[in-house]
């Protein structure tokens, strides 16, 4: 071979080796970027309308739950958010059949709420994160709003979805798909996220993990001197990986104080099986449930906006966020190496 010839093959393969990847293999901007896409100010306007009189409580399958969920697409269509490939359109119909089956409370048909943004190189795993958008409605005259709960969850993940298509919009990620789920029928006995494990979207053995929000607007007695904590219930009974990212995103970026008063399979709340996440657990799929306590106003008409701490409720969103940041990106999918029994 002449030295012409070994001197161009040098020298391509100098070049080709030095070139941007064609896959688009770059540094992932750090989850600290977005951050700040979190917006206070956002969350508050938001929420205003999500827990006010005109939406009546948003008990399961009424005319207020309907205008919250069109409030809830309306934003995400504003975002540039869309639907899930292989769904119509953003509802995911829960009849009233399957939502009177266990208790018979005669409720009508509803419909769980769902955005999604498509992963840049793992499109085929999914990240869900959930909130339930309902509550129990109109008592003896009086609106329960139910700001707290979960509103506040509901306003989290329309931020969140905001923040992850920003992400992707500049071209950095997430390399895992997002499923953002609104969940119906939770009050009732978490009809809506059983409905969707029952009949999900994406096969459950495509699902990583559940991100689950459950009231993050206030503090509870526990907590009288400082909002700057959260309840952490879950992310140990299945997976190490989900635990690590929890405490670790947190030392990072986030710095709230982790609580795992109520983690303990022993406590007598059962706080664990009493949101949305559980029934994504049960499936063997690692889940998190982010929580401030229950407070005074628990299932009372006075869950009102006008006491939501949107310092908290920001910081905890922020921490929401930064969890399935880091498990929609990082290389491997969590690994699941407990069982719950």
């Amino acid at each position: 071979m002449s030295k012409k010839i070994l001197f161009l093959l040098a020298l391509f393969t100098l070049v080709t080796s030095c070139s941007p990847s064609k896959s688009g293999n770059k540094k992932l901007a750090d989850v600290s970027t977005y951050l700040s896409a979190i917006n206070t100010e956002s969350l508050r306007t938001n929420l205003t309308y999500i827990a006010s009189d005109e939406t009546e409580g948003r008990e399961t399958g009424s005319e207020g739950q309907k205008k919250a969920g069109k409030f809830i697409i309306d934003f995400y269509k504003k975002n540039g958010i869309s639907n899930p490939k292989g769904a119509d359109d953003y509802y995911q119909k829960v009849p009233a059949a399957f939502l009177n089956a266990k208790r018979n409370e005669n409720l009508p048909d509803s419909e769980n709420i769902w955005a999604f943004i498509e992963g840049s190189e793992k499109p085929d795993e999914i990240v869900v994160i959930s909130a339930h958008y309902d509550h129990v409605g109109v008592k003896d005259g009086e609106i329960y709003n139910g700001a707290d709960d979960d509103g506040s969850g509901t306003v989290a993940l329309m931020e969140m979805a905001a923040a992850f298509q920003k992400a992707k919009n500049e071209g950095n990620g997430p390399k895992r798909s997002i499923l953002i789920l609104h969940v119906t029928g939770e009050e009732h006995g978490l009809h809506g996220s059983r409905y969707y494990s029952e009949n999900p979207l994406f096969p459950l053995k495509n699902t990583v993990a559940d991100v689950n929000i459950d009231m993050i607007g206030r503090r509870d007695d526990f907590h009288k001197d400082s909002n700057n904590y959260v309840y952490v219930i879950g992310s140990d009974y299945l997976s190490t990986d989900l635990y690590n990212i929890c405490e670790s995103v947190n030392q990072q970026y986030i710095k709230l104080a982790i609580d795992y008063k109520y983690n303990d399979k022993k406590d007598p709340n059962r706080f664990y099986y009493r949101s949305d996440h559980y029934n994504f657990a049960k499936h063997n799929i690692p889940s998190v449930f982010l929580f401030n306590g229950t407070h005074a106003d628990y299932h009372k008409p006075s869950d009102e906006v006008g006491k939501i701490e949107f310092d908290a409720l920001t910081k905890r969103t922020q921490y929401a966020f930064a969890i399935a940041w880091e498990i929609a990106n990082r290389e491997q999918r969590l690994v699941v190496d407990k069982t719950d029994k």
